[in-house]
């Protein structure tokens, strides 16, 4: 599998597409004026206890004031989280806590046992602002670095689930037990795979080195404050994604190709071939065709190769996505053609939710299938999917319906969260009402007027289509109308006007009745 990084930079925005065989399967934005926050440590002062949600509001300086629940605070932090963020680690992490009976006995804890109003606390940004909803905040502080992830509350080692082999897991528990200071916990990250001790020890001393600056900061700044910023989006992608695996990173800045270069001059010397500088006059993304596969990304319905299609909804609660065989008839027999569409739907289906990055509570609604040899192979092809995907999901069974619940970890806005609203005529239902309807409607407001506007020139502009349906399938109720009201309707159409408008003006005085 090819695989590359395109990052392209302009002075409003930076893009980053990642694509597997040239085929888009990350896509990342971040403006300028709008930079994520996650991974962002700051001093902060709570606000408020809530102790019926068992959670308090933490000012941090940003417009919002932020959650912070009551399982994200307690004396030794880190010892009682049951999973490390994947946004911040980059990939899935192994849980190897066990809960001794002090652990437990915490969990029972009451926020306002916790925490207290007016006092300062270092709290860092696990998942970003969303809609009304303030930033989550946690008192488990985790530092990613290339090779390991910090966690300097707590006195653990964790090794990242997707190394499987049971030696290699062996050898680096044993390594990172020998280097890590007392009192720090440290855990493995995939790309650190077959690392010797010394590239371990390097990223040791630079995460050690981060947390003793960010603390001397924290003595220092009053609350609300910033302590530390997590970095850009271009070395955050570095950091997370450009592994050895990664065949080719491409940028179009020569001044973040330059930082780019420095940066592995440093730590990726070996790396260092695979960057190259865009510098053709077509953009980078336009060179890829990447305009149309993102603003795919924004339409519900997407098509697979065969014919068939899927139906994404997002809602505010969970995500559900329908599978059809649309044009697809297939060859031998129902079930198989049924078979053949879930297939492709279910790795289309893991493409989009890393694409989308879609989160929450997801239906996937599967076409009926009767054996159950094949919703099995379905629902493994599934799962080998998702296994590219950095954040953590969990699976369910199909149902005798062909429903899949599964759940998927996400903590920053997605794409259409960031490049787009609610339409402000449908108010983000989604659909707008028919030209018959309109119609119909323009036709009631006209015989409201027969009493009130007697004798009078009426002017009525509307959208095109419903004046074409007006005067063609309604003439005859135009004329009757014309007649109740004893005078002329002119009706006009109007390019500019939104489909569901309508406007009825006097011609003699210019006042608008109805609209």
């Amino acid at each position: 599998m090819f695989k590359e990084i395109l990052v392209s930079i302009d002075e409003d925005e930076t893009r980053i597409a990642l694509l597997e065989d040239e085929q888009l399967i990350e896509y990342l934005v971040e403006r300028k004026r709008e930079r994520g926050i996650v991974g962002n440590i700051y001093k902060g002062k709570v606000k408020a206890i809530l102790p019926g949600m068992q959670a308090s509001f933490v000012e941090v300086g940003l417009e919002r004031n932020a959650f912070l629940y009551v399982r994200d605070v307690a004396p030794d932090f880190s010892m009682f989280r049951t999973e490390l963020d994947e946004e911040l680690a980059g990939e899935d992490v192994a849980n190897e806590l066990d809960l001794d009976r002090e652990a437990q006995n915490w969990r029972q804890s009451s926020i306002d046992d916790l925490l207290k109003v007016g006092q300062e606390i270092t709290a860092q940004i696990v998942k970003e602002p969303m809609r009304k909803k303030g930033a989550k905040v946690s008192t488990h502080i985790s530092l990613p670095g290339r090779l390991l992830v910090l966690t300097p509350t707590v006195e653990h080692l964790g090794i990242s689930r997707r190394i499987e082999n049971e030696a290699e897991r062996k050898r680096l528990r044993e390594l990172i037990e020998s280097i890590r200071p007392p009192g720090m916990g440290f855990i493995v990250r995939t790309v650190g795979e077959g690392k010797d001790e010394n590239a371990f020890r390097q990223d040791v001393d630079f995460l050690i080195g981060l947390w003793s600056r960010i603390q001397e900061r924290s003595g220092k700044e009053t609350a609300p404050s910033l302590i530390h910023e997590d970095l850009g989006m271009t070395f955050r992608a570095i950091r997370d994604f450009f592994t050895p695996d990664v065949d080719r990173l491409v940028i179009d800045s020569p001044e973040e190709y330059k930082r780019v270069m420095e940066y592995l001059e440093n730590f990726l010397p070996n790396l260092k071939s695979r960057v190259s500088l865009y510098e053709k006059a077509t953009p980078l993304f336009d060179k890829y065709g990447l305009a149309e596969e993102i603003e795919k990304s924004l339409h519900k319905k997407v098509r697979l190769k065969r014919g068939g299609y899927i139906v994404i909804e997002p809602t505010e609660a969970l995500v559900t996505i329908d599978v059809n065989t649309g044009k697809f008839v297939g060859k031998t027999s129902l079930e198989e053609t049924v078979f053949q569409t879930n297939m492709e739907a279910a790795a289309e289906i893991a493409r989009q939710l890393r694409l989308r990055d879609l989160g929450g509570i997801i239906i996937i609604d599967f076409i009926d299938m009767t054996k159950e040899k094949n919703k099995a192979k379905v629902l493994e092809h599934l799962n080998e999917c998702l296994k590219r995907d950095r954040s953590r999901s969990n699976i369910l069974q199909i149902t005798d319906l062909g429903l899949v619940e599964m759940t998927r970890k996400r903590v920053k806005q997605n794409v259409e969260m960031i490049t787009s609203h609610n339409c402000p005529y449908c108010l983000g239902k989604g659909r707008v009402k028919s030209i018959e309807t309109v119609t119909i409607e323009v036709l009631r407001a006209l015989k409201g007027l027969v009493r009130s506007n007697l004798g009078e020139e009426l002017l009525v502009k509307v959208y095109p289509e419903v004046a074409d349906n007006l005067l063609e399938e309604y003439f005859n109720r135009l004329e009757t109308l014309t007649g109740e009201l004893e005078a002329q309707i002119h009706i006009k159409a109007v390019d500019d006007f939104h489909m569901e408008c309508c406007e009825i003006i006097s011609v003699l005085t210019q006042k608008v009745l109805y609209k």
